[in-house]
Formats: C-alpha cells, sequence, structure tokens
C-alpha cells in the first residue's frame, strides 16, 4: 500500500511513517520544510512538498495513493478555531480525492471531551456544539463514508509519550520548573489517559489495512493515570515540593493548560483491541517518566 502522511515528521506522524515502512509499505510523507523533507528522506519514505492549506495538493496527492493518514494539525492555541477549520477543510479535500475508491482515510480526533467524568469507549460520540471551540475532525470524515471512502478515527488521549514527546506533559514539566512546586489540580484524583507513541502508530498502520468504515479507534493504553500521581513523579525528579492547586485555579497556575489537567477523562481501547487485534507493548505513562530522559 502506498500512503499519504500528513504530519509524517511529528513526534506521533514520524513513528507511523517508521512502523507503515517496516511492515512493506511505501510512505508519501507530506513536508512543509526543507529540513522535514531531508528527514523523510532518510526514513525511506518519498516527500509531498505542502500544507494543510494547499488544499489543491492535498486533493491531488491524495488521488495519487491507496491511503491517507492524516495526523498533520496546526497547534496554535491562541487561534484555535482557524487551526480546527484548516483541519476540516484539508480533510474534506483528501476526501473528495478518494470518493468512490473504498481506499481508506484515517484521521486523528481526541478522547478529551467525549465523557467528562466515566470512562469513555469507542461508542461515545463528541457533540460540537458542547465545546467552545469545536474540532470537527471526526464529523469531517465521517461525512465520507456514505461517499465511499473507508473512513476511521483514531481517537488519542492528551498523553501519548515517548522520548522526544513536546506535548502537554513536557509543558507541565516546565512549568514545574518556573514556579517551584509540582502542582496538581484539587485533590488530583482526576485521571489522564496515555499511549507510547510506538503503540500508537501501529494503531494508525492497522486502522489502514483492515478497519472497517465509520470505525472509531481509542488509541489507549493507560486508562486513567490520576494527575496527582503524575504531579509526584515530577516532584521527585525536578526535587520541588508537591501542592495541591484549587480548581478554579487552574488556569492562573497552569495557563491554557489548566482546564485539561484538571479534566477527569479516563478512555478504553476495549474495543479497538477485539476489532483489531491492537495490543500495546510498551511501557505505561508513569513509567516511562520514571525512565529519566523527560528530566534531561
Amino acid at each position: 500500500m502506498r500512503v499519504l502522511v500528513t504530519g509524517a515528521t511529528g513526534f506521533i506522524g514520524s513513528a507511523v511513517v517508521r512502523d507503515l515502512l517496516r511492515a512493506g509499505h511505501q510512505v508519501l510523507g507530506l513536508a512543509r520544510s526543507d529540513r522535514s523533507a531531508t528527514a523523510l528522506k532518510e526514513a525511506g519514505a518519498e516527500v509531498r512538498r505542502g500544507d494543510l492549506d494547499d488544499l489543491a495538493g492535498l486533493r491531488e496527492a491524495a488521488a495519487a495513493v491507496d491511503g491517507v493518514a492524516h495526523l498533520a494539525f496546526i497547534h496554535d492555541f491562541s487561534n484555535y478555531p482557524a487551526a480546527a477549520q484548516a483541519d476540516e477543510r484539508a480533510i474534506e479535500a483528501m476526501g473528495q480525492a478518494l470518493a468512490g475508491s473504498d481506499r481508506p482515510l484515517v484521521v486523528t480526533a481526541g478522547t478529551m471531551s467525549l465523557a467528562p467524568g466515566r470512562t469513555a469507549t469507542e461508542e461515545d460520540v463528541v457533540d460540537p456544539r458542547t465545546t467552545a471551540v469545536p474540532r470537527r475532525s471526526e464529523q469531517a470524515a465521517a461525512a465520507f463514508v456514505e461517499r465511499g471512502v473507508r473512513v476511521s478515527v483514531v481517537r488519542l488521549p492528551p498523553s501519548v509519550h515517548g522520548e522526544g514527546d513536546h506535548g502537554f506533559v513536557p509543558r507541565l514539566i516546565e512549568i514545574a520548573r518556573e514556579k517551584g512546586v509540582s502542582a496538581y489540580p484539587g485533590d488530583g484524583s482526576n485521571r489522564w489517559p496515555a499511549v507510547h507513541r510506538v503503540d500508537a502508530a501501529r494503531l494508525f498502520r492497522l486502522a489502514l489495512e483492515a478497519a472497517p468504515a465509520g470505525s472509531r479507534l481509542h488509541g489507549i493504553d493507560d486508562e486513567g493515570v490520576r494527575v496527582r500521581d503524575i504531579a509526584e513523579v515530577f516532584g521527585r525528579h525536578l526535587n520541588l515540593p508537591m501542592t495541591s492547586i484549587p480548581r478554579e485555579e487552574a488556569a492562573g497556575h497552569f495557563g491554557w493548560l489548566g482546564p485539561l489537567f484538571a479534566a477527569d477523562a479516563p478512555a478504553s481501547s476495549a474495543l479497538t483491541r477485539e476489532l483489531l487485534g491492537w495490543q500495546p507493548t510498551r511501557q505505561g505513562l508513569l513509567a516511562d517518566l520514571e525512565a529519566g530522559h523527560y528530566f534531561n
């Protein structure tokens, strides 16, 4: 299979590229810069220059491959509505190119807003009207199921961890260093799901190879790690005291990450494992943190 991968040099996307190539697939990676293009070539992938705003280029690239794994997203939290709209337009462009072909289109979404306070499953459907700034990746992709595209959605947890991570967990570590304390919201009993990026990458490949049209897949290993336990590892490795921050003050301490770190959002991947035979094999979040590389 020849696969177009957007976000191909990102933290997760680069792992997807490696997994696909090891499994014998060919990869056409989307690259915005010379540096990204070089990285893709060194990995053994073909290069397609462009970005999410180049809709004609995305349509052309998608038309020339056997499937698409869409992992790119403009992580500009200062203008998140525009980033969400760019993502939706990109999905529509690639979906149009795949229409009527039964080729796979795998898009990326998240688990955080699915079922606050209880364990989210693949059967939960996000209602974009319940979020202040909706990201409509799932809805944009699902519209192409009836148009003959084998659409599946891989929902990822707030922590996709591993060496080279530059997401939420590293930012929380920076905040602990800046504030001089390792803090957690409330009593710290709220839970974050997590998965190692190597395990997440394998799920994207399995989705491309075999996920039925309309599948909602959860890339979840740890169903729910208490945020107090996360903060405890931070404090031990950074030699900082721990402290509780009232939930209503979380935004003041953690900035834009406050509402996310205060959320109770466990999630299950039982149905995904049953459907595709996916089994995470890498270490969990706390063990990965204890390994020390996050604090170097």
